[in-house]
């Protein structure tokens, strides 16, 4: 495997399983022969079955032998480091890489689906994997001092995704390190912000993002979708300094290389700026008037994810408005019709219909399927007041609550990867030929193979679509 392939592959493959554990109410002494007569540095500490902490030997060293403590009458829970850091057995060894890196720490415990304990990984483990240039990619972002080097990564990351296109990596994972790596440009960028002008705004909003970024499903042409949400005791000096913030924040958005929401769905606008309490009452009208413009807001900020700030505004807000959309079958009837306005483009006997004059011959696979699909999803979602925001992640969630079948999950995500993969491929090739990448795919460039894939992706969303619009009985409301 192509070394640079490594990091795209499940912690689970690569982790450690043969974990030594031990409880916090365990003698601190028991749990130092442990680690000797095992030839170990560090143990995870569980309670019923689920990692709480981690007792090392450097925690021996610092917070024992360095204060000259007696260890007799010690616990394992007054000395361990918690809350651990974690990370779950299917995630990247590139997302493992840079949690180690950023809290500065030489280990992750790893989780089963259920929360326990699967394994163990070190920083070692990973840079025995692979070579430096991924790492350096990483170190870049995290060590950057201006905007322009994280427009120079920016930039890296499009060329990344380009090499590895054609290297056999599936296009989920792809499309999953292109949102880690923005996530982090994002976050280091607002770090630079907070150090060198806001720093009495930390702690003080969440900044969030919006959409296919809020679902981490971007590609190579997503524009941004933004908002901020504040404190509700925020003083009038302060609410001018978080205007000045958000000015500042979507200039060094643009200045890195992110286009423009051509909506204005950006941080800067007043419209998706507000204290917690105004966003609030904002969502209640919006949900209470499902107008096409408050359909698409609403659908926007459904996906919201904090990648900075209070997390606490994050939640407050998921939750007040799940509690607005479950059962309101007005609202999620319109934002289904409101779906079904984008027809899939097959015509009599199957032929796909393309666009014509400027974009003859092409397909826009966004208004094609690939919106269908996220809309219909979340559309669901909403409805049964599930909380996730990724597609495929909402998809697993609608398995388990028995609105959808194994078999329909399973083939609606390949439906929904297959329509992605095609995004991105033309996508790549238009960066090759030195043109801007769009949405819009050329038949002319596909094999009989490749259009046999497409139809079918095409008819997997019609179908999809056809049992969204016997669930609301659109005939009702259209």
């Amino acid at each position: 495997m192509n070394q640079l392939n490594i990091l795209f592959q499940p912690v689970g493959r690569y982790c450690r399983r043969e974990v030594i554990t031990c409880s916090p109410g365990d003698p601190l002494q028991s749990a130092a022969q442990t680690m000797r007569e095992h030839g170990i540095s560090s143990l995870v500490v569980c309670r019923d079955g689920v990692p709480v902490g981690i007792i090392s030997d450097r925690d021996l060293r610092n917070k024992v032998v360095a204060r000259g403590l007696d260890i007799a009458p010690l616990t394992v829970g007054e000395i361990m480091s918690s809350p651990l850091i974690t990370i779950g057995e299917d995630e990247f060894l590139f997302e493992a890489l840079h949690r180690i890196s950023r809290h500065k720490i030489h280990r992750l415990a790893v989780t089963d689906a259920a929360g326990g304990v699967a394994g163990i990984i070190t920083d070692s483990d990973i840079l025995r994997l692979q070579n430096s240039t991924p790492q350096r990619l990483i170190r870049t972002i995290e060590d950057a001092g201006d905007v322009e080097t994280l427009k120079v990564v920016h930039k890296r990351v499009q060329g990344m995704v380009v090499h590895l296109i054609g290297t056999g990596v599936p296009v989920q994972e792809l499309v999953r390190v292109i949102a880690h790596l923005n996530d982090q440009i994002l976050v280091r960028l607002v770090d630079l912000l907070l150090a060198e002008r806001f720093s009495d705004l930390a702690g003080r909003f969440a900044f969030l993002v919006l959409g296919s970024e809020g679902r981490r499903e971007q590609t190579l042409t997503t524009d941004q979708d933004n908002a901020l949400v504040y404190a509700d005791d925020l003083t009038a000096s302060e609410l001018r300094r978080m205007e000045e913030f958000s000015q500042a924040l979507i200039e060094g958005v643009l200045a890195i290389g992110i286009p423009p929401c051509p909506g204005g769905i950006m941080a800067n606008n007043p419209l998706w700026r507000h204290s917690l309490s105004q966003w609030r009452a904002i969502l209640e009208d919006w949900a209470g008037t499902p107008s096409p413009d408050n359909i698409l807001r609403v659908g926007m900020v459904t996906d919201l994810r904090a990648l900075q700030g209070d997390l606490l505004l994050e939640k407050e807000l998921k939750e007040h408005l799940a509690s607005l959309i479950k059962g309101n079958e007005i609202f999620l009837g319109h934002m289904t019709a409101s779906m079904l306005h984008f027809g899939v483009p097959l015509g009599w006997f199957g032929r796909i219909k393309t666009e014509k004059g400027e974009h003859k011959g092409k397909l826009d696979l966004k208004k094609a399927g690939i919106f269908a699909i996220t809309e219909g999803v979340k559309i669901l979602a909403l409805a049964h007041g599930m909380p996730g925001t990724g597609t495929v992640e909402r998809i697993e969630q609608l398995v388990r609550q028995e609105v959808m079948t194994r078999r329909e999950a399973a083939d609606l995500t390949a439906t929904f990867h297959a329509l992605v993969y095609f995004r991105l491929r033309t996508q790549v090739e238009a960066i090759r030929e030195g043109r801007a990448p769009d949405n819009r795919i050329a038949l002319d460039i596909l094999n009989q193979m490749e259009r046999g894939r497409l139809h079918a992706a095409l008819e997997g969303v019609r179908s999809f679509q056809n049992m969204l619009q016997r669930n609301y009985q659109l005939g009702q409301i259209l």
